[in-house]
């Protein structure tokens, strides 16, 4: 069997590709996309058997591609929208996963597919266009009101190098500076752009774009080191599997 993968952020994409292939050697990846455009293209260029869409990609969605393909091509969605979304289809035919995958979820996927259980895809695509047009959830985070001392500062996420839970509050680090927002990390998490912040740690949330290199230990425990911040940040085994290919 064939399969292609399409989501626009490299890293996520290639550790789909990489663990696919652990846990199924003998689907052959016939290619990894990046674009909407480019996933559409390779449809009916290689005519896969199974496609892997993100749903937000340039150029066209994962839905859009998805209405294109071939009725034989089983269509799984590797999407960041929020897991109550996602539960409202485990009982669908067609298989989704929420970014990032567990080692466990991922599993259960490649074990849905290699049994061949019958999927009505079109089915799918109108519960799920449906469901996002009404409960599309607001825009991400572009800026924070955050304070310093007595003041209060306005920073741009893109400048925030990690979160800290630090009880009721969150602590903000910077390049430069350590200030304190009033909002617990739980809330922040689900206000932030899951392509951009990741959880590493039950209250520690970094910049992908921070990351300068992960750090694996030979029992298993991974460190990340920052671009501008001199401190290291501890990974759970939770969150660990979005490490192993740095």
């Amino acid at each position: 069997m064939k399969a292609i993968i399409a989501d626009d952020e490299p890293n996520l994409a290639e550790d789909l590709r990489r663990r696919i292939s652990t846990l199924w050697p003998g689907l052959e990846i016939a290619a990894v996309l990046h674009d909407g455009v480019a996933a559409q293209q390779a449809l009916l260029t290689h005519n896969p058997d199974i496609a892997f869409l993100d749903i937000q990609m340039p150029g066209m969605t994962g839905l859009e591609v998805a209405q294109a393909a071939p009725k034989n091509c089983r269509i799984v969605f590797v999407t960041a929208y929020d897991e109550h979304a996602v539960t409202a289809f485990e009982q669908a035919a067609v298989d989704y996963v929420l970014k990032p995958a567990s080692d466990e979820r991922l599993a259960r996927c490649v074990e849905r597919l290699r049994q061949n259980e019958v999927m009505d895809s079109s089915a799918l695509l109108a519960k799920l266009s449906s469901l996002l047009q009404v409960n599309s959830k607001p825009a991400p985070l572009r800026w924070i009101r955050a304070q310093l001392g007595q003041s209060v500062r306005m920073v741009a996420v893109e400048e925030i190098c990690y979160f800290h839970s630090d009880g009721k509050y969150t602590t903000v680090m910077t390049r430069d500076a350590e200030l304190l927002l009033r909002t617990p990390i739980k809330e922040l998490i689900d206000q932030l752009d899951p392509a951009e912040f990741w959880q590493v740690h039950r209250g520690t949330v970094v910049n992908v774009r921070q990351i300068a290199a992960a750090h694996h230990t030979a029992l298993g425990k991974v460190t990340l080191s920052l671009r501008e911040r001199k401190e290291t940040l501890s990974v759970s085994r939770s969150y660990a599997h979005l490490f192993r290919q740095m």
